[in-house]
C-alpha cells in the first residue's frame, strides 16, 4: 500500500528536488503552493497539452515495470509538444493509486518519469494524488511555450506538400504483439528508449506547413491532418520506414511510436537535429487518403490506428 496522502506528497517533492527545484527558473513557485507559477520569455505563447493513462487500458503493470509507465506517462505529453514545434517547461501529474500498489512500485514510477524530466530539463511543477477504487490512473499535464504566432498546428497543409516522417514505425506494436504471444513484454523497451522529437520539432518551425505526433498510429493521425487542413494524402508503401520486426500493417497503424509526421512545401533534409527524415508521400486535393504499392496500385487508406471506444485491442 502507498504511503499516506501527505507523507506521500513530501516523499514525491523531495524526489522531485524540492526545495530549489523551481525558483529562477522558468518556474518561478512550483509544488507547496495552491498553483505553479511560471514564466514565459517575452514574445511566446503558451502551449498546454493532457494526456490521460488508465491502467488495463494504456497499460498493464504485469507487462510494463513501473520506471517505464512512468517514463511513458511524461513522454506522451512531451511528443504533443514537440509536434507543435514548442519547449516543454513544466510538467503536472494527478495520480489515483488503489491500495494494492505498493511504496515500491509507486517510487519506481516517478524515477522513471523524473529521469526523463531532467533530461529535457523540466520541473514536476505540482498535480494531484487520490485513491482509486481499481488500477492506476495517471494524467499528465505539460506547459510549454512557442515563440508568438509560430506554433506548428494540424490545419496548415496544402495540395503539393511532401509528407514526411521521423524515424521508424511500427516498432512498439511489434513488441506488443510478441507480448501478446507471450515472447516479451508489452512495449517495454520501445517505451525505454522512444525519445520526444523536441528538438526536430523546433527545428521544423517555419518548415512544416503541418505537424503531428504519431501516437494513435501512422493512417490515424495522418487522417487528423487531413480533416483540418481539408486534404487528401498518397501514401507510398515502399516508402513507409517500417521498424525492425514490424510489418507494414503495424508501420500504418500500430501508434505508440512518438515520432513526428508532417508536411511541408519545401525540400526536407534527410536527418533533421540528428534523426532521420522519410518522404512517405504527397498531400493532395479532395478528403481521400490512398496507398500504393511497390506494383503501383491504389487502395483507399482508412484510419486504422488507435481510437477510444471504437478499437478493440489488448491493453499495452
Amino acid at each position: 500500500m502507498p504511503k499516506a496522502e501527505r507523507e506521500l506528497i513530501a516523499r514525491i517533492r523531495k524526489m522531485a528536488g524540492y526545495p530549489g527545484a523551481a525558483p529562477g527558473g522558468r518556474v518561478v513557485a512550483g509544488i507547496g503552493d495552491d498553483a505553479a507559477v511560471l514564466r514565459l520569455k517575452p514574445g511566446y505563447e503558451a502551449l498546454v497539452t493532457t494526456d490521460l493513462m488508465l491502467e488495463g487500458i494504456h497499460f498493464r503493470r504485469d507487462w510494463l515495470p513501473p520506471r517505464d509507465v512512468g517514463r511513458r506517462c511524461l513522454l506522451r505529453g512531451l511528443s504533443d509538444i514537440a509536434a507543435m514545434g514548442g519547449e516543454p517547461i513544466a510538467a503536472f501529474l494527478s495520480l489515483a493509486l488503489p491500495k494494492g500498489v505498493g511504496q515500491e512500485w509507486v517510487d519506481e514510477f516517478f524515477k522513471g518519469l523524473l529521469k526523463l524530466a531532467e533530461r529535457h530539463g523540466i520541473v514536476l511543477a505540482g498535480g494531484d494524488i487520490a485513491q482509486s477504487p481499481r488500477g492506476v490512473l495517471a494524467d499528465i499535464v505539460v506547459v510549454g511555450q512557442t515563440p508568438k504566432g509560430r506554433a506548428l498546428l494540424r490545419s496548415g497543409a496544402k495540395a503539393g506538400d511532401g509528407i514526411y516522417v521521423t524515424g521508424e514505425l511500427g516498432g512498439a506494436a511489434a513488441e506488443l504483439r510478441r507480448s501478446q504471444e507471450g515472447r516479451g513484454r508489452g512495449r517495454a523497451r520501445h517505451v525505454a528508449v522512444a525519445e520526444p522529437r523536441i528538438e526536430v520539432g523546433r527545428a521544423l518551425r517555419g518548415v512544416a506547413s503541418a505537424c503531428i505526433d504519431v501516437s494513435d498510429g501512422l493512417s490515424t493521425d495522418l487522417s487528423h491532418i487531413c480533416e483540418e487542413s481539408g486534404v487528401g494524402a498518397v501514401l507510398e508503401a515502399e516508402a513507409v520506414p517500417a521498424a525492425r520486426g514490424a510489418e507494414l500493417e503495424m508501420a500504418l497503424h500500430g501508434g505508440e511510436d512518438y515520432e513526428l509526421l508532417f508536411t511541408s512545401s519545401r525540400s526536407v533534409p534527410e536527418r533533421i537535429a540528428g534523426v532521420k527524415v522519410t518522404l512517405v508521400g504527397e498531400v493532395i486535393r479532395g478528403k481521400k487518403m490512398w496507398l500504393v504499392d511497390a506494383g503501383g496500385r491504389k487502395r483507399e487508406l482508412g484510419a486504422g490506428g488507435w481510437e477510444h471506444f471504437r478499437s478493440q485491442r489488448s491493453p499495452h
